[in-house]
């Protein structure tokens, strides 16, 4: 692997290595969704989790693994 890695974004929820948390804006078709990351937005899969717009869901590799509780978030 490379170590210049001016490429590849360590910060954005769909190519990153960790899981992060953000809140979702906006439904869209076929388990899609609008995230909010601080940072802007992104799309993310919500196929795997039951979410709705305002939750917090934990994301990894652009998919959603986990709806936060309120204690969580």
């Amino acid at each position: 692997m490379s170590e210049d890695r001016e490429d590849t974004c360590d910060s954005c929820v769909t190519c990153g290595d960790v899981a992060v948390r953000v809140r979702v804006v906006g439904l869209l078709p076929d388990g899609l969704a609008r995230a909010d990351t601080g940072s802007g937005t992104e799309e993310i899969s919500v196929a795997l989790v039951s979410a709705r717009v305002g939750d917090t869901v934990l994301v990894h590799a652009g998919e959603a693994i986990a709806v936060l509780g309120e204690e969580d978030a």
